[in-house]
C-alpha cells in the first residue's frame, strides 16, 4: 500500500455530467472532494450530446399538466427493453431521475425545462425529455463546471488515473494519476467515484463485447476507452449487459452533425441510394442504425420538409446543419431525385405511399403528416455514439464483485456503469444517456459522502 501524499475524502474520476453532479453532491453533503479529468479541456459524451435528458416526476412536467412518476418510467424502461434490463437499477433511474432533475434546477440554477417539441416516442410513453433551448451538451458541462468551481470543488485536468488502490479487506484506499510530463501523483480517499466514459473508442474493447459494430463510424468521445471499468475490474469488479449501446442512423455525412431526433417524430423519412424507404422510422430511434448500415453504400438520405425544418430549427445541431447549408432542397420530387441522385420513379412512388393509415412498414401516420413540398434532405450514415454497459451497480451505485458482494466505498456512473438498455442496441430510449448520468451522479455523490463519513 502506499504512502499517500495526501488524502481527501471523495475522489471523482471523469468530468463529464456524471462526474460533475457526483462532485456536487458530495461537497453538499460536506465531503472535500477532489474531481480528476483526463483531458485539458472537459468535454465527453455529455460536451457531445445534445444536451437532453429525461426524467419523471419533475416540476417541469407537473407545470405542463403532464402526469407522470417513477412507477411510469419504469414500466417504460422494461418495456422498451424487454424485461432484460436490470430491475434494481431500472427503479433506481426511474424514481430518482426527475428529483435529481429539479435539484440541479432549483439548487443550482439549471434553466432545464420540458422540452414540449420532443413528443413522446421510441419508448416514452408521454412528454418526459428536458431541455435548455437553443444549447447543447457543452453548454450544460460548460456550466456544471462553473458550479463546481462557485462550490469550491478542486478539479484537477489533464490527470488520467493509472491505479485504484484497496487494502486486503477491498476498502478503496486511494489512486494513482498521472500528469502530461509523466509525473505520477498518489492520493489517499475515504471514497472513490467512477465517473469516466464507455468503451466505443476502444476497438479491442468494441471487438470483444460488440463485434458488429467494430466497422461503424465512431460519433463518441475519443477518451471513451474503457479505463475506469477496465481499473475496476482489476479489483474484482463484474460488469453488465456490456453488449448494450447507443447507436444512431442520422450521422450527416460529411458534416458529423447528427439530425435531430425530432426530425423523424414530426414525419421525416430515410430512403436509400435507390429513393425507397426499407424501415419504420417511428420504432427505433437507436436501433434503427444496423438497417441504416446494411443500405446500399452503408449512406441513406433523411427526407422531411420545410414544415418540420421550422419546428425543429430551435436544435442546435439543426441551426449548425442550415449554417453549413447542407441540406439539399427542392421544390418538387423530380428535382429532390436529382439533387440527391436517386430514381425520380421510386422517389416519387416512395412518397406517394407514405401519409396513408399504417404504411407497408407498420408506420402509423395518424399522428404526423408526410413530407410535402418544399422538400429537404440530408446525407446520413450509421454510428455508435456510446456503449451502455458496465460496471455492475447496486441501488445505492456502488459497484458490485463477481462474488456478488459490493465494494463499501466505491461507486460508478455515466459511462462506466451499467445502464438500463438492456443486454444491446434495442433497448435505448431517447435521453436515456443524460439521464443515467445526471442520476446516478447524484447518488453516487452522496453514497460517496455518507461511506467518507460526511452527512450521516
Amino acid at each position: 500500500m502506499p504512502d499517500f501524499e495526501y488524502a481527501v475524502d471523495v475522489i471523482v474520476m471523469g468530468g463529464g455530467a456524471c462526474g460533475a453532479v457526483a462532485a456536487l453532491s458530495a461537497q453538499e453533503l460536506g465531503a472535500e472532494v477532489l474531481l480528476l479529468e483526463a483531458d485539458a479541456h472537459p468535454m465527453g459524451s455529455t460536451g457531445m450530446s445534445m444536451g437532453v435528458l429525461c426524467a419523471a416526476g419533475t416540476a417541469s412536467q407537473a407545470a405542463h399538466g403532464v402526469d407522470d412518476d417513477g412507477a411510469r418510467f419504469l414500466a417504460d424502461i422494461m418495456a422498451k427493453t424487454r424485461g432484460l434490463a436490470d430491475p434494481e437499477i431500472a427503479r433506481m433511474i426511474a424514481f430518482h431521475s426527475g428529483p435529481a432533475l429539479d435539484w440541479l434546477v432549483e439548487s443550482h440554477g439549471f434553466p432545464w425545462e420540458l422540452d414540449t417539441s420532443f413528443r413522446a416516442a421510441y419508448g416514452n410513453s408521454c412528454l418526459r425529455v428536458h431541455g435548455w433551448r437553443g444549447h447543447n451538451g457543452q453548454d450544460m458541462l460548460d456550466l456544471l463546471h462553473a458550479r463546481l468551481s462557485e462550490a469550491g470543488v478542486a478539479v484537477m485536468l489533464q490527470a488520467r488515473v493509472t491505479e485504484i488502490f484497496a487494502n486486503d479487506d477491498g476498502q478503496i484506499t486511494g489512486l494513482s494519476f498521472e500528469r502530461p510530463d509523466g509525473t505520477v501523483e498518489q492520493v489517499g480517499c475515504g471514497a472513490l467515484v467512477i465517473a469516466s466514459g464507455g468503451f466505443a473508442a476502444n476497438h479491442a474493447m468494441l471487438a470483444e463485447h460488440i463485434p458488429d459494430m467494430t466497422h461503424a463510424r465512431n460519433n463518441g468521445h475519443e477518451g471513451s476507452r474503457g479505463e475506469g471499468i477496465r481499473l475496476a475490474q482489476a479489483l474484482g469488479a463484474t460488469t453488465g449487459d456490456m453488449a448494450a449501446y447507443q447507436g444512431y442512423g442520422m450521422l450527416t455525412d460529411p458534416h458529423g452533425i447528427s439530425v435531430a431526433p425530432g426530425v423523424l417524430i414530426d414525419g421525416g423519412i430515410l430512403v436509400n441510394r435507390e429513393g425507397r424507404r426499407f424501415v419504420d422510422e417511428s420504432e427505433d430511434i437507436a436501433g434503427v442504425v444496423h438497417p441504416v448500415m446494411a443500405q446500399p453504400g452503408g449512406q441513406v438520405w433523411v427526407v422531411y420538409d420545410s414544415r418540420i425544418e421550422s419546428q425543429q430549427s430551435h436544435v442546435p445541431e439543426m441551426q449548425m446543419l442550415a449554417e453549413l447549408n447542407a441540406p439539399r432542397a427542392a421544390d418538387t420530387v423530380a428535382e429532390l431525385a436529382a439533387n440527391i441522385g436517386v430514381d425520380p420513379a421510386a422517389l416519387a412512388e416512395t412518397l406517394a405511399t407514405v401519409g396513408k393509415g399504417a404504411d407497408a412498414f407498420g408506420r402509423d401516420w395518424s399522428a404526423e403528416a408526410p413530407p410535402a413540398p418544399p422538400y429537404r434532405a440530408l446525407k446520413a450514415v450509421g454510428a455508435i455514439y456510446h456503449t451502455q454497459g458496465g460496471l455492475q451497480i447496486d441501488g445505492t451505485a456502488r459497484v458490485q464483485r463477481v462474488d456478488g458482494t459490493a465494494f463499501a466505498n466505491l461507486f460508478a456512473g455515466g459511462g462506466a456503469a451499467r445502464s438500463v438498455s438492456g443486454p444491446t442496441h434495442w433497448g435505448y430510449l431517447p435521453a436515456m444517456g443524460l439521464c443515467t448520468a445526471v442520476t446516478l451522479g447524484r447518488l453516487a455523490g452522496m453514497g460517496a459522502a455518507c461511506a467518507a463519513g460526511n452527512g450521516q
